[in-house]
């Protein structure tokens, strides 16, 4: 009896089907299988959209996807946010709206944290990293403490969805309770997975194989997201506790302004239905996606897909012209987001050529010279074009972006710490403290600011007393007496 005929004894349907996609190698060992194998290597080929798949890599080398021309590329318009507490009438009126949709319980987070640690040469989710730059906390603590602090600054539980990857999921979950939860309630912490698609031979469009039962499967992208909240009933969930704006960023930048009141107040008075973040590009190579207007609608252009030419354009003030870089950081309305979910996510699938290690027909681990796989992922950006109306807003990086990403050099552990550092040392100089400075105006010594003292500079100049000149390493946290501790303390 060959294999095909076995499947089709317990599953006809499913060894039919393999076969009508091309896709019946992955049968190839089952008579070797022991039941347990047999039940996990079905339950992933149920779990594929195979005809997909097909569709997916016949247009592997179509232009679909392809990134629009020059001539139709124009800068973006962008409403400036700034970060000093001197704000206008009209910042002061958008960042109100914002503290009235935070005090309604009407905003909900979404954390990205599906990628491990490897590149940092960290064993764990990169999530578990140690940045903070004096007491060593996570980037998850980090996280977690925000949102911790703003709903104790507005008097709300704001519920907290994280998104992990299959292989990160249960380390993410081990490490969240194993701290407690970082002081939130259980219930306010939603983890949530994100899907996978096959990785298949560029040349055949087989889906490869890692062992004899299981098929290599790669995440699909952050754009995932809006497809597993939905599968997931997490959207539904959203609706039920009265959610209607929903922030998203990813777990490596730990300077992101969680539901920064300014930015849900810009979004909410603008009417759109999807907002973001962007910093002025560094140089015309960063690797950074640029924001850009095409045809009147805001859409996203990956670095790499960047015309040379059309990268290095200067305006006549010797600036970029095509300058807004993406770091991530979106507001959603929940209605928008409810609108792709409902159609399939509705989000495009790019495709990415890689080397992918993979078992031959005799069973041999395979670990090819050259790229030999086609991977598909979704981007959470190009739902842009989908909305109504999309909003960017510039911010700047020196206080709200320098993500984790390498072991050293650019977006290091070095200089995240030192960014941090320097972010709360100008946090001090607003409240009047002197603080001790590298010629190019960095921080001299690690400093930190827990969130639980203090989210920005003016809530740190309500709460801080005097305090000494800063020339030595400093963590102020929770536990650093406060002017309302000291005013306590008189009575």
């Amino acid at each position: 009896m060959t294999f095909p005929a076995l499947i089709d004894e317990n599953d006809g349907l499913l060894g039919s089907h393999l076969r009508a996609c091309g896709q019946e190698h992955v049968l190839r060992w089952w008579p070797d299988l022991d039941p347990a194998r047999r039940e996990r290597l079905c339950r992933q080929v149920r779990g594929i959209d195979l005809e997909l798949v097909q569709r997916l890599f016949r247009r592997t080398h179509s232009v679909e996807n392809a990134p629009p021309s020059s001539e139709a590329i124009r800068p973006v318009d962008a409403t400036p946010i700034p970060t000093s507490s001197g704000q206008d009438r009209r910042e002061q009126q958008a960042a109100d709206l914002g503290r009235r949709a935070l005090e309604a319980g009407q905003v909900a987070v979404v954390l990205v944290a599906g990628g491990q640690g490897t590149r940092l040469g960290h064993p764990g989710p990169k999530g578990t990293f140690p940045i903070g730059p004096v007491s060593g906390k996570s980037l998850f603590q980090i996280h977690a403490e925000k949102v911790l602090a703003l709903g104790r600054r507005y008097g709300v539980r704001l519920p907290l969805y994280i998104m992990t990857s299959p292989e990160n999921d249960g380390a993410a979950r081990e490490f969240f309770s194993r701290h407690a939860f970082f002081a939130l309630d259980r219930d306010q912490v939603v983890f949530f997975r994100q899907g996978t698609m096959p990785a298949l031979d560029r040349h055949t469009g087989r889906v490869l194989v890692d062992e004899n039962y299981r098929l290599i499967a790669c995440p699909n992208g952050h754009g995932g997201v809006v497809k597993a909240l939905g599968d997931g009933g997490h959207l539904a969930d959203m609706q039920r506790r009265g959610i209607r704006y929903v922030f998203y960023y990813q777990v490596d930048n730990p300077l992101v302004k969680v539901a920064d009141p300014a930015f849900l107040g810009h979004h909410v008075a603008s009417d759109a239905e999807m907002s973001l973040k962007v910093v002025r590009k560094l140089r015309p190579d960063e690797k950074l996606g640029v924001v850009v207007e095409v045809d009147g609608r805001v859409q996203l252009i990956e670095y790499s897909d960047l015309p040379e030419e059309l990268a290095r354009r200067r305006s006549a003030d010797g600036s970029l012209e095509i300058w807004a870089g993406n770091i991530a950081v979106h507001v959603f309305n929940l209605s928008f987001l409810q609108r792709l979910a409902a159609n399939g996510s509705m989000l495009p699938f790019h495709r990415a050529i890689k080397k992918v290690p993979y078992l031959d027909e005799r069973g041999r681990l395979v670990r090819p010279a050259e790229n030999n796989a086609v991977k598909f992922e979704m981007f959470v950006f190009d739902a842009l074009p989908l909305a109504r109306k999309a909003l960017v807003v510039e911010t700047d990086r020196r206080e709200e972006f320098e993500p984790l990403k390498n072991a050293t050099g650019e977006n290091s552990p070095q200089t995240v710490r030192q960014v941090m550092s320097s972010v709360f040392a100008g946090w001090l100089r607003r409240a009047g403290i002197e603080v001790s400075t590298r010629e190019d105006g960095s921080a001299a010594f690690p400093l930190e600011i827990s969130p639980l003292l203090a989210l920005d500079a003016e809530e740190l100049r309500t709460r801080l007393p005097r305090h000494p000149p800063v020339d030595e390493a400093l963590l102020l946290d929770e536990k650093t007496p406060t002017t309302l501790q000291l005013e306590t303390c008189v009575q």
